[in-house]
């Protein structure tokens, strides 16, 4: 039903920033609540950042927050993670996920309807 494709995923140094993008392929994008996942080997898929329908508000793992920075375009059908000040905890596959039911934000992976494929982060020492 809904396609998430994401993009931005890459290698980069310890300090470093990258930008995530993913698009929606849904019709009633600007419906959905957005999220970003990550998942460490050999660790347990964690919430990162969650924006509601409007974008207005945004949520945060304690992790990140001051680092990290979620935002949406509904006109193209796009979620964002801008990740700042990188660290090599931060390594992992990232996550867009797409929440279609209910306006409020969520942060367990089960309240998700739609996944994307994953992106590799990896920051270096």
């Amino acid at each position: 039903q809904v396609q998430l494709v994401e993009s931005g995923g890459g290698l980069v140094q310890a300090g470093g920033s990258l930008r995530l993008s993913c698009v929606a392929s849904g019709r009633t994008f600007s419906n959905y609540v957005m999220g970003w996942f990550r998942q460490a080997p050999g660790k347990e898929r964690e919430f990162v950042a969650g924006i509601t329908r409007s974008g207005v508000v945004t949520d945060y793992v304690d992790s990140v927050k001051g680092r990290f920075t979620i935002s949406r375009d509904n006109a193209k059908n796009s979620v964002y993670l801008q990740m700042n000040s990188l660290k090599p905890e931060d390594t992992a596959v990232y996550y867009c996920a797409a929440k279609v039911y209910g306006r409020t934000l969520a942060r367990e992976e089960n309240e998700y309807d739609y996944w994307g494929q994953g992106t590799q982060v990896t920051v270096s020492s």
